[in-house]
């Protein structure tokens, strides 16, 4: 910025006085000598009349001066007036690294509570949705901060912002709550196969209802576990419901997560349904409950986190991308006049508005000592289900037994070696 001083003339500015050693003195303008006087009040310009003032940007960058934002906070008082003021001086820093932040080296070990806000004006500026830029910027801040920029990520329903921003999603770190409900995604689907690596271990719900999974997507989400020890380890809820290509087979992959406490089958294509319930009892502990469980009704997964806005902001821009529905008058005319019927076409519905299932259609499991701490069961269920577990060594066939040894010479096999290479 640069200020351009406009005058007529220089002279007749007033007296100038130099105060030395504690004294004032008069400078006499026409013979240069300093004489001590006392100044006369007498009325004097700093500056002539003809002088004006002109505030002027440097016009070396225009496209950059239009891009800066104003310096100037503008408000009026209560009289009407116009006011302004300058903007502090870290408002206007935040909102240059802002405006750059994808030009940012490491985040690691910068202070959160500035990083929050550096974060909020970025955001602000719509930065993490720029294709190239907003992902160099939004992996920044995950790599330093972790689950405080996303502990929990809710993409229920949301199939184009998986399609649209995926590597994004991927960037994400320590998510403890992940929801992926009714998005088709299939067994062979690239975030799927993201979720076993060791970036998101700390997930512990994940919910997968209407996924078109089969047992051999179980099989490869669930190769690290039994194989490594490693992935998906901390799971503790899990939802498979509304997947019809799940059969009594692909159950037994299920027997690695040990930490499990509730889990969804409901609407899957078990055929044995009372062979998986007591399999599920025996393996890993699991009860089948009677009334539905609420871990399950979908209200309690949110996107939480410094991203919550963004998350916002890319489901907008995937529903700016689909096309309108064209007018269809001249084809129904068209129609009409040959005769042909209308085709009725019904929106596809996610799974989760359908009407509650049947009781003899709920399989939900939850663990028994887990479901007594949080919420008591009635007496009645409570003394069954502690009755089933000291018969839990008698109920054990031979048949059974040697099932499970099959299954634990079964987890090391060639095939699961090779799915693991491909990680």
């Amino acid at each position: 910025m640069s200020y351009c001083l406009k005058s007529e003339s220089l002279l007749d500015t007033g007296p100038i006085y130099v105060r030395e050693n504690g004294h004032l003195y008069m400078v006499n303008q026409g013979s240069g000598t300093v004489k001590n006087a006392t100044p006369k009040p007498r009325p004097f310009r700093l500056f002539s009349k003809g002088f004006s003032v002109e505030l002027c940007m440097n016009r070396e960058d225009d496209s950059a001066r239009r891009e800066r934002t104003d310096h100037f906070i503008f408000t009026y008082t209560k009289e009407g007036n116009l006011r302004y003021s300058a903007k502090s001086l870290f408002g206007l820093v935040l909102g240059y690294i802002s405006d750059n932040v994808d030009h940012i080296d490491s985040l690691i070990g910068f202070p959160e509570q500035i990083a929050e806000k550096l974060f909020s004006a970025a955001e602000a500026r719509q930065k993490f949705t720029e294709p190239v830029t907003g992902l160099r910027a939004l992996q920044k801040f995950t790599e330093a901060y972790g689950s405080l920029v996303l502990c929990s990520l809710c993409l229920q329903n949301r199939y184009l912002v998986i399609s649209e921003k995926l590597e994004e999603i991927k960037s994400f770190r320590e998510l403890t709550c992940l929801d992926l409900s009714c998005c088709k995604l299939g067994d062979n689907h690239e975030l799927l196969e993201h979720i076993t690596k060791e970036a998101l271990s700390s997930v512990t719900r994940l919910l997968l209802k209407d996924n078109c999974l089969s047992d051999a997507g179980l099989r490869k989400m669930t190769a690290p576990v039994r194989v490594m020890k490693r992935g998906l380890e901390n799971l503790s809820v899990l939802d498979l419901s509304c997947n019809p290509e799940i059969t009594d087979m692909g159950i037994g992959y299920l027997f690695s997560f040990k930490k499990l406490n509730y889990l969804d089958i409901s609407e899957t294509g078990l055929k044995d349904v009372k062979a998986v319930i007591q399999r599920l009892q025996t393996q890993i502990s699991l009860v089948h409950s009677k009334v539905p469980l609420k871990e399950f009704d979908h209200s309690n997964c949110k996107t939480e986190g410094w991203a919550e806005q963004t998350v916002l902001q890319w489901e907008q821009l995937a529903m700016k991308t689909v096309k309108p529905k064209e007018n269809l008058k001249s084809r129904t005319a068209a129609q009409q006049f040959y005769g042909k019927r209308r085709r009725i076409e019904e929106p596809v519905k996610c799974t989760l508005v359908q009407t509650k299932a049947k009781a003899s259609e709920n399989l939900q499991f939850y663990k028994d000592e887990v479901q007594n701490c949080h919420f008591p069961l009635l007496k009645k269920e409570a003394a069954a289900s502690h009755q089933l577990k000291k018969n839990k060594e008698k109920g054990l066939t031979e048949q059974e037994r040697e099932r499970t040894s099959k299954q634990k010479h079964t987890c090391l096999t060639v095939e699961d070696w090779d799915l693991l290479n491909t990680y």
